[in-house]
């Protein structure tokens, strides 16, 4: 008999080998009696990753989607093996343990399995040294669901990398269901054998990106609510629009922000967030440029950028160049002069034009100060 309580378990040597595996029931040789679906094994998932507190974006609709899918029905759609790409804090692991725990919610009956690909290394490494290879081999591919995370460090381990391809070709060959998690695309991937790269080309590759400003906006505001916390709208932009490179140093952000405001007994405003966020962002302050004004315009009207410079009369690009100016005078060091010369070669009788338009516009229409106002606040933010 076979003892497996969750450290490790006497093999028929009488050797220990290590898999981070729970099994309730002592089972008579587990690696040669097909069918056994019922013994108990541990997932190693977290069940705070779920798919209801991954915020979807542009930045990973794709593999949000693709992800449901495949816990809806694991092993029988195309997306297998799914892989799932990008950089660091982008929320890799987080999905691919989602679709582990919806997975089992949905199907409780499946064998879901979650292991890093160091862990799985160390796994393989010990049972060699145990002359069990067969034996490691053989238990993951009872496995209905296995989710490998970080499959870009094998490339330190070539003997690894083999029994892998083992476990691949069975569990696909059976339908069962294949998620990979790595930091670059399969065809970036260096040190990685080909055979097995041509496999995780067999389904799904789809890539996690830097969330945009509105997800990020979302994901606090999420996290926020999820934590029963509250802060001013303006801090809330100002960490949306200055933390830009992942949601683990967006999260890290607001948790320090939190932890300022309680230890200091201060209440959260736009200067603490300001302060904190020194040790997040290369500078505290950014200078504005009419460069990076009329770029902000641009995209807010969905108005191209020739276009701003061009004499044309037309109503939208008028009134957006006649913003661009006011702001740039509002918010840049620049003279009249030299602002008019940004636009076209304009003068500064102009700029002075343009200026007092929207001064005027703002005092008779709603919607039009309400757009000023936004941008406004966009400027500032990036300040």
């Amino acid at each position: 008999t076979v003892d497996m309580t969750g450290q490790g378990y006497k093999s028929f040597a009488g050797n220990e080998m290590d898999f981070p595996l729970v099994i309730n029931t002592p089972v008579k040789n587990p690696f040669v009696i097909p069918g056994l679906k019922k013994m108990q094994i541990d997932p190693q998932l977290n069940h705070i990753y779920t798919f209801e507190n991954f915020i979807e974006g542009d930045c990973n609709r794709v593999a949000r989607r693709a992800g449901k899918t495949v816990a809806e029905k694991p092993g029988s759609s195309s997306f297998n093996p799914l892989v799932l790409y990008g950089g660091v804090g982008l929320g890799k692991t987080h999905l691919g343990q989602a679709i582990g725990n919806e997975t089992k919610r949905l199907h409780p009956n499946k064998v879901v399995l979650y292991v890093s690909s160091e862990k799985f290394i160390n796994q393989f490494q010990d049972h060699g040294r145990n002359n069990a290879i067969n034996d490691f081999i053989h238990f993951y591919q009872m496995v209905d669901v296995l989710i490998i995370d970080d499959v870009q460090f094998f490339n330190r381990a070539e003997k690894s990398q083999d029994a892998f391809f083992a476990i691949f070709n069975h569990l696909h060959q059976s339908g069962k269901q294949l998620i990979l998690t790595s930091d670059k695309s399969p065809k970036d991937l260096e040190g990685v054998q080909e055979r097995l790269l041509s496999r995780f080309r067999w389904g799904l590759s789809a890539d996690l990106q830097t969330p945009d400003y509105d997800t990020r906006i979302e994901i606090l505001e999420r996290k926020m609510k999820n934590d029963g916390l509250d802060m001013p709208k303006e801090v809330v932009k100002y960490l949306a629009y200055n933390i830009n490179s992942n949601v683990r140093e967006l999260e890290g952000a607001l948790i320090s922000l939190l932890a300022q405001s309680s230890l200091n007994k201060r209440e959260i405003d736009l200067d603490l967030a300001k302060r904190v966020l020194r040790n997040f962002v290369k500078t505290s302050s950014k200078e504005i440029t009419i460069d990076t004004i009329q770029k902000m315009v641009c995209e807010f009207f969905d108005v191209p950028y020739d276009k701003l410079l061009q004499k044309t009369r037309k109503r939208e690009i008028v009134q957006a160049r006649q913003i661009t100016m006011y702001l740039a005078k509002a918010f840049t060091k620049n003279s009249l002069k030299t602002i008019g010369e940004h636009f076209g070669g304009r003068d500064h009788t102009t700029v002075i034009h343009s200026c007092q338009t929207v001064k005027d516009l703002m005092d008779t229409d709603s919607t039009f100060r309400e757009s000023v106002v936004e941008l406004q606040q966009k400027v500032q933010l990036a300040a």
